[in-house]
This record gives C-alpha cells, structure tokens and sequence, in this order.
C-alpha cells in the first residue's frame, strides 16, 4: 500500500557510488547499482535516515513523499533470504561486500559456542559474513540467539590461534573504535541487543589505549536496551598473549 510517509531520497547528480551509506542501512534498502547509491525497494526504507552523515557528498536527504509502507517482515525475510544464500530478487550491479552468507548446514549456535574446537592447520571456524560492524545488519539472522564475540581489530593479527580458541561457533563482529564512529557503533550495539535474543557477549580487547572503548560501548549498549547478558572480557598484549580475562 501506497502511503505518504518519510522516505530516503538521493540525488544522483552528488552521488559518486562511494558506498559509505551501505553499512549504516541495517535493513538493507541502500545498495551500489550501476556505480550510484538507489534504494533496492521503498518497503524495505524505514525512513529514519541512519545513512544522512555517512554520505560525504550529501547526496542523501529525507523526504515525505508518497511511497510503499515500511514492512518490517519483508526486511526480516529479504535479510533471512541473504543469510541462507537464497536469490534475493535484487537489481543486477548490486554491490556484495555486506551481503549477509551464513555458512556451514546450521550456522552459529550459542549451544555449541563455549564447547572446545578441534581444527586442521588452517581451517576457518568463520560461521557467517560479514563480520565489520559496520557492516553487519541489526537483523542478522546470524545474531539470533547468538553468543557474540566482539573483536577489536588488531586481535585478529595479534592472537594467533583465534580461530581456534574463541571463534568456536559464536557470531562475530570485528571493528576499531579509533578510526570509526563510536556513536555509530553505541546505536548498533543497542538495537542488536533491543531486538536480538543475544546469550553472551565476549569482548577481545587490545591492551593498548585506542581500544579501550570497545567494551565501554558493549556494556553501555546493554545498559541502553535494558539487557543484562553475560559478559566476558578478554585482553590481548601486543605480543599476543591473553592478559587477563574477566
């Protein structure tokens, strides 16, 4: 149904296709086809415009305009159908680095998560993609029930059996409180925790300064939703050794 409501506009004359708006639209409506940003389907836009300060050239702007309703179940089902490599109905050109892929027959499980991984040299224990947090949707259906680890960046250089030793079957979600935007990151936490049944949380941390902000938007995310979920946090050395764990 046609509705006047708010609703994304881009002007395709500013639009440079740079893609910084994607990972900030958790429900998936923006997308790069044929080197612009468009909106893949005006149901899937909720209007609220998450995406406004991602864009360097301005070219995003909210409008009220006559437009197809917000459906929170089509998103919910478009983001499923992502997640289980299912064809998605999408314009040809679309731009797939924050396509969500689950993969392996079941995908995370927060039963499994805690248990210990046997791995041949080099196997990957990666259960779903992707995992920037700035990429990852809200609705993931990868964050369902999900033990959630939470990496700062540099871990994944420093600690050299993670996928061995923490990447078990939890769901992932990696990013460097120093170059992205801590607020960005707060909002995102928040509504995964508001929305998601989220089991645990593991925090792996960098001893030094610059990532000492992550578990503080963890812990305040939670305090934000209202949720109290258990919470570890694990510290990394610069020479990759574990700290201290708490």
């Amino acid at each position: 149904m046609r509705v006047n409501r708010k609703i994304i506009e881009i002007d395709e004359e500013l639009c440079d296709g740079c893609g910084e708006c994607i990972p900030s639209c958790s429900e998936g409506a923006l997308q790069i086809i044929d080197g612009k940003a468009r909106l893949v389907s005006e149901s899937y836009c909720d209007g609220l415009g998450a995406c406004l300060g991602e864009c360097p050239q301005g070219a995003l702007r909210v409008v009220e305009r006559e437009a197809e309703e917000f459906d929170e179940e089509a998103v919910e089902e478009y983001l499923e159908k992502a997640g289980k490599n299912e064809p998605m109905d999408l314009p040809m050109g679309v731009c797939p680095s924050a396509a969500v892929h689950i993969f392996g027959e079941n995908g995370p499980s927060c039963e499994t998560a805690n248990e210990p991984v046997t791995l041949e040299p080099g196997e990957s224990h990666l259960g779903h993609w992707p995992v920037q947090i700035n990429l990852v949707p809200v609705l993931a259906p990868f964050l369902d029930n999900a033990s959630l680890l939470v990496l700062a960046d540099c871990t994944a250089v420093a600690y050299p059996n993670l996928h061995k030793d923490f990447l078990g079957e939890r769901a992932v979600m990696m990013g460097c409180p120093k170059f992205d935007d801590i607020e960005g990151y707060l909002e995102k936490f928040t509504e995964i925790f508001k929305t998601k049944d989220i089991k645990q949380v593991t925090v792996l941390n960098m001893e030094v300064p610059c990532c000492s902000a992550l578990p503080i938007i963890v812990q305040k995310a939670m305090k934000n939703a209202g949720k109290i979920v258990p919470y570890e946090e694990i510290m990394i050395g610069t020479d990759g050794k574990i700290l201290s764990r708490s």
